[in-house]
């Protein structure tokens, strides 16, 4: 009968299933352990590992893991997920930061803004060409509330090119005549903007009783100063003269003006072809729009008007926001204005820039644009109607102007309807 096998020491393991008594392994090690009973006692079972999942029995080194796995029990690689909390005693998830790193040049970009928008003027004002005989001597009308700027457009086609003279079908020397004539006047109420018709009959100082556009080919700025004091009884503070050029490189400058025909006008003597209402057009047309009488009705007391809506246009769009933030059409702007504008002695940048504001603010509601009052299409000024407009003007009153006095055409309004 064989010997049954020595039961271990109690609290020992029992490893004789596999390797016997003798320590060498039996041929059972390659049979599968039957399951204990369930009456036998618990110190014969092979209990697992306590702790986390896959923890080797107490004593063993750790399981190895593979680059980039997650450990055991452990956080997923790359730290919690996105909106968890961050783990005990750790950080936050890090959100990059916005670069603002530029703002710190703002106030020198700014610096260096305002300088250019202060160089800029003072620039072209160098190449302004100042009248030194613009006044006349003698007597003239005191000093007056508000500021008085006679607007003057010669014929001079001097700052063209040859390619825009051709097709201006004008010459290099001007002629002496002024097709436009206008003061400004710029005080406590509205900005007026008053024509004053080329072919005005006036009492000219030496001259007798003239045509008002002969006076600078006569007695040049200071002729036609001394003789709209004298038939206006307005004193002139500045005098501002505009070529051809200035029309043409400054509505260029700026993209164009808009102008608002009322009806579509063909002239070929002004070299004008337009169609009816509003359009924005080039410097060549605006040039030409502001000279052409016979395509309107009322012949020169109607191109005044044009005039007129040129000039403010002009204001308009060399005074838009749009000049001051683009350097290069600000640089531009101001260049094709300095080449072609002579100005009397005195009239500073200051009073260029005044000059500039007032032609932005003589339409609708912030001013006034009118004509000289006449009584007929021979240009015959109305004595009465036009000595109460004078008055308003010469005390700084444009506030109290009536409308039967400030017409499109200086004529009455039963007369153009």
């Amino acid at each position: 009968m064989p010997t049954p096998p020595k039961r271990p020491e109690p609290g020992t393991p029992e490893y004789t299933w596999l390797y016997g008594e003798s320590g060498e392994p039996t041929e059972d090690a390659t049979r599968k352990r039957p399951m204990p009973a369930q009456d036998e006692p618990d110190a014969t079972r092979v209990m697992p590992a306590l702790g986390r999942p896959g923890a080797g029995p107490p004593g063993a080194p750790p399981p190895a893991t593979q680059p980039g796995a997650r450990p055991p029990g452990g956080p997923p690689p790359g730290g919690p997920p996105p909106g968890g909390p961050p783990p005990p005693g750790g950080r936050g998830p890090r959100f990059p930061r916005p670069k603002l790193r530029w703002l710190r040049w703002l106030p020198l970009l700014l610096a260096v803004w305002i300088v250019y928008l202060v160089a800029v003027p003072i620039i072209a004002f160098q190449r302004v060409t100042t009248i030194d005989d613009a006044f006349p001597t003698g007597d003239r009308p005191g000093d007056q509330d508000g500021t008085t700027y006679l607007v003057v457009g010669s014929d001079k086609a001097d700052d063209l090119s040859a390619e825009q003279r051709k097709e201006m079908r004008t010459r290099t020397r001007a002629s002496g005549l002024t097709d436009t004539i206008m003061l400004l006047h710029v005080g406590d109420g509205p900005n007026l903007l008053m024509s004053i018709p080329r072919d005005s009959w006036v009492d000219m100082p030496g001259h007798g009783r003239s045509k008002i556009n002969s006076a600078v080919g006569r007695g040049g700025p200071a002729l036609l100063v001394q003789t709209i004091e004298k038939n206006t009884g307005i004193r002139i503070d500045h005098y501002v003269e505009l070529g051809f050029g200035s029309v043409i490189n400054v509505v260029d400058a700026v993209g164009g003006v808009e102008v608002c025909p009322k009806r579509k006008m063909v002239d070929k003597r002004a070299r004008l072809k337009i169609k009816k209402g509003c359009q924005d057009v080039d410097g060549m047309t605006a040039l030409a729009y502001s000279r052409s009488r016979h395509a309107n009705r009322f012949s020169d007391l109607g191109r005044v008007g044009q005039q007129r809506e040129v000039v403010s246009a002009i204001g308009h769009k060399v005074l838009s926001p749009w000049t001051f933030v683009n350097p290069f059409r600000y640089w531009d702007v101001l260049m094709a204005t300095a080449r072609s504008v002579r100005v009397s002695d005195g009239t500073g940048p200051i009073d260029l820039a005044r000059f500039g504001w007032g032609l932005m603010h003589v339409d609708g509601d912030n001013g006034l644009t009118c004509s000289v009052p006449v009584l007929n299409f021979e240009v015959d000024w109305d004595p009465r109607r036009s000595e109460k407009l004078f008055e308003h003007i010469r005390q700084d009153d444009t506030e109290g102007i009536p409308k039967s006095l400030c017409t499109k055409t200086g004529l009455p309004k039963s007369t153009t309807g």
